[in-house]
């Protein structure tokens, strides 16, 4: 029988609690280092605004919300094609102010949405 170097070995009890024990060292040591680092940039930062730099209502008082019903604008039919730069505004479709302002509404036989699981509109 060869027991040469059996007397180094170490016995599985102890393997088996230190080696948890020496990651769980290991990811803590990771933790508290990344906390500190965390600590270093923050404090390179700048602080938080002062109350002047914080945006104020303007003189007039709140801006409320225009609400108004839009209608496109009628597409030339002289056989042209409307450029880029004659379009206005920031997309593509150009609209103004409807005389009619009242909001559609829903129908009354309507259930609202498709797979809303009522019967819908017959």
């Amino acid at each position: 029988m060869d027991t040469f170097g059996r007397g180094l070995a170490v016995p599985h009890e102890i393997a088996a609690g230190a080696i948890p024990f020496a990651m769980g060292v290991v990811i803590a040591s990771i933790l508290i280092l990344a906390v500190w680092w965390g600590m270093r940039v923050r404090d390179r930062e700048p602080g938080p605004p002062d109350p002047e730099d914080q945006p104020h209502l303007p003189e007039s008082g709140p801006v409320h919300e225009i609400r108004e019903m839009r209608e496109p604008d009628e597409v030339p039919h002289d056989g042209g094609v409307l450029l880029p730069h004659e379009l206005r505004g920031f997309g593509n479709i150009r609209s103004h102010t409807a005389k009619d302002q009242t909001p559609p509404t829903w129908s009354p036989n309507s259930s609202g949405g498709f797979g809303s699981g009522s019967p819908g509109h017959h």
